[in-house]
């Protein structure tokens, strides 16, 4: 595979939808909507959600790098300031130790189901700290998921991906939001 990455664009908006759709609306139809201010669950429905998607990328108030395998889109990962995506997991546990927000969020991360393994979501991390970088840096939080030590997690998919993936990228652990749940930090 060779990967390149794109931002997620009006231009880009069919090779996204493409990658959602073949991948059943991404957990169910989601749409990558959780992390977005009207989140998703009770009252959202799947073709609501990708409305609500598309709303975003056409007012430009989403930040979310794809990936490409050739044309064909394989990836992303999300990312932007918090009142952007204010909507993170553990949300109740994560506000009662928070000291101060950061400048950026890494929401989601999302590869294929047929192209897992390969790659993609090592790329989509690295080019949104790369934009992140062109639009100034600042602090960086994510919340990954402890696979080390952790029991094997059969069909699971670490949507947040897994804490080692930000690790080589200088994150650091801040504190645990859940029990296989961490809050880690770096600064561009």
């Amino acid at each position: 595979m060779t990967l390149t990455t794109r931002m997620l664009t009006p231009e880009t908006w069919d090779d996204f939808a493409a990658l959602v759709e073949a991948n059943n609306g991404v957990w169910g139809g989601c749409w990558c909507m959780g992390f977005h201010p009207e989140g998703v669950g009770a009252g959202h429905t799947r073709e609501g959600n990708r409305e609500a998607k598309l709303r975003h990328v056409t007012r430009g108030t989403v930040h979310q790098v794809l990936v490409y395998d050739g044309d064909r889109c394989v990836g992303w990962c999300q990312f932007g300031p918090p009142p952007e995506l204010p909507n993170i997991k553990n949300r109740r546990t994560y506000d009662q130790g928070a000291a101060d927000l950061p400048d950026w969020r890494i929401g989601c991360i999302f590869t294929n189901a047929k192209d897992r393994g390969k790659g993609v979501a090592a790329v989509a991390v690295a080019a949104a700290l790369d934009e992140i970088r062109r639009a100034g840096g600042g602090t960086v939080e994510a919340y990954p998921e402890q696979t080390e030590d952790r029991p094997a997690q059969r069909g699971a998919y670490l949507h947040t991906g897994p804490e080692e993936l930000y690790a080589r990228h200088g994150f650091t652990r801040v504190r645990k939001i859940a029990k296989w749940r961490w809050v880690v930090r770096t600064r561009l």
